[in-house]
């Protein structure tokens, strides 16, 4: 196998075409000797990874912790508040005292900021696993599934429904810009995607022949959608904003009617914890469109090939 380009991965935009379609491959075969009986893959050899995690979370840190032992490596979770960090340390001085004692580090954070100047004082990789802006890890396993459930990638059409600012779809904006695929999102007045964002995007669905539509009416955004896709309303952090916000994106639920609209064989995702009867129904997140559990599976897979082709 051979290594990406940067040292970190920080960001979807720090991936090349080439790349991210390389690590998709790179998943898919890690997924195939998963399933083949090949539960541990000594790639790792014994490496250690830290898991700096500020914010809860259930598939994120089950997943690389898995991932690491089924590669060989040692996990090593380390709660912000558990460390110096909690206490005032600096960032740079934590980042310089664990590259003397690991071989990478896998970070939840709230700020995307915090995250940047720990990969800048680190001489180990730096593994984005949630910000506020981006969501890279995430938005590999969606394209694994996508690639699984409609065996291309260019040219599908994927469909986000709610907040356009969310930092999942942050992500998978870059990605379908570089690879091809088209994206509508429908989401309303002051909840547009991040006008940098937006930009480097655009600049590279033009290079690419994909498009990319920011509308209102979730109605007209899903026609001939292949993916219609979802995230929470409120995520953490954003408590004080809930009345607003659920106010705001009432008219954004995804219903069984809304999905009617969209291609025959069209699938739903959601990269979960959903919070059921606001963002989506029962009926669709548990519904033969439904490819959520899968998609879930596959942040094992993906970050196997993250985790192996930087460390």
């Amino acid at each position: 196998m051979r290594k990406l380009k940067y040292k970190d991965l920080l960001s979807i935009s720090d991936l090349s075409e080439e790349e991210l379609t390389y690590l998709l491959e790179i998943s898919k075969l890690f997924k195939g000797r998963y399933y083949a009986g090949e539960r541990v893959i000594n790639v790792l050899g014994g490496k250690s990874v830290a898991m700096i995690f500020q914010k809860p979370s259930t598939r994120t840190r089950v997943s690389f912790e898995v991932a690491i032992h089924q590669l060989g490596g040692y996990a090593l979770y380390l709660n912000w508040n558990d460390l110096q960090l909690g206490r005032g340390e600096t960032i740079a001085d934590t980042a310089r005292v664990l590259s003397r004692y690991v071989d990478g580090v896998v970070a939840r954070v709230l700020k995307h900021s915090d995250l940047v100047e720990l990969a800048s004082h680190s001489s180990i990789p730096v593994i984005n696993a949630l910000s506020d802006l981006e969501h890279p890890c995430q938005t590999l396993a969606d394209l694994l599934t996508i690639w699984e459930k409609k065996g291309r990638l260019e040219g599908v059409k994927i469909t986000f429904i709610g907040d356009g600012g969310d930092n999942v779809l942050n992500s998978l904006l870059l990605a379908s810009a570089k690879l091809g695929i088209d994206i509508s999102i429908a989401t309303p007045v002051g909840y547009e995607p991040k006008e940098v964002i937006l930009k480097m995007a655009e600049s590279d669905a033009r290079k690419h022949g994909s498009t990319i539509e920011v509308i209102r009416e979730p109605e007209v955004a899903v026609r001939g959608a292949d993916v219609i896709y979802t995230d929470v309303w409120v995520s953490m952090g954003q408590e004080a904003e809930r009345a607003r916000r659920i106010a705001d994106l009432s008219k954004y639920k995804v219903t069984v009617d809304l999905i009617k609209l969209a291609k025959e064989d069209v699938i739903f995702m959601h990269c979960l914890p959903a919070k059921r009867g606001e963002e989506v129904v029962d009926d669709v997140i548990d519904g033969k469109w439904s490819v959520v559990w899968d998609q879930a599976e596959n942040r094992l897979h993906t970050q196997k090939a993250v985790l192996a082709l930087l460390l």
